[in-house]
């Protein structure tokens, strides 16, 4: 029977750190067919990407539906997935995300939009929550020599996350890990009052 690893990252000051990927790699760690299977939205909805940060296996098909009653011109100039869709509301685009790696999103129309994709080569993956804290999926019995690796949009190099290496970890075990790096400045949340494509 599968479980969960409980996973609470805290940043490097000790403070419990919101919004952080957390995923395990390792040869031993079987695929989850229904995480591969999957359908996995990144939308746009009251002028923000929802959600921030969205995290796919390597090969998932990601759909772009606009939730909003206005245009928006989404792209990414980021090195594991370049793309853009113009100006777009009512037919829903979608890729396909090969590439491993941190994918940011912005729209050309709207300055403060900013999101997240974030490509691994693993189907075992949360996001903390605001007590920092990550429940991932994990099959039965004992993992030996897995790693976990964690991301924050904070991450001066947002392609390389921080990695910890587990000699041994299974379902039901709690674990706290303690970013070693300073976080830059990251993005709030926030709006502007003009709209020239209303």
């Amino acid at each position: 029977m599968a479980g969960q690893l409980s996973v609470q990252v805290l940043d490097n000051q000790g403070q419990a750190l919101p919004g952080a990927a957390v995923w395990l790699t390792g040869q031993g760690l079987a695929d989850d067919a229904e995480v591969l299977k999957r359908s996995y939205k990144m939308g746009q909805k009251n002028r923000a990407f929802t959600p921030h940060l969205l995290i796919v296996p390597k090969q998932a098909q990601v759909s772009f539906p606009n939730y909003d009653s206005i245009l928006h011109h989404v792209y990414s100039f980021s090195p594991a997935k370049t793309f853009e869709f113009k100006l777009y509301r009512d037919q829903p685009q979608a890729l396909t995300f090969a590439a491993t790696g941190a994918v940011e999103l912005g729209c050309n129309i709207h300055d403060w939009m900013l999101g997240y994709i974030l490509v691994v080569d693993s189907t075992h993956f949360a996001v903390t929550d605001a007590q920092g804290k990550a429940q991932i999926s994990l099959p039965a019995g004992q993992l030996n020599n897995v790693e976990l690796k964690v991301w924050h949009e904070g991450f001066v190099d947002l392609d390389k996350p921080q990695s910890e290496r587990l000699s041994a970890v299974k379902a039901g075990e709690q674990l706290k890990v303690q970013l070693r790096q300073a976080l830059g400045m990251f993005q709030d949340d926030f709006s502007d009052e003009f709209d020239d494509y209303e």
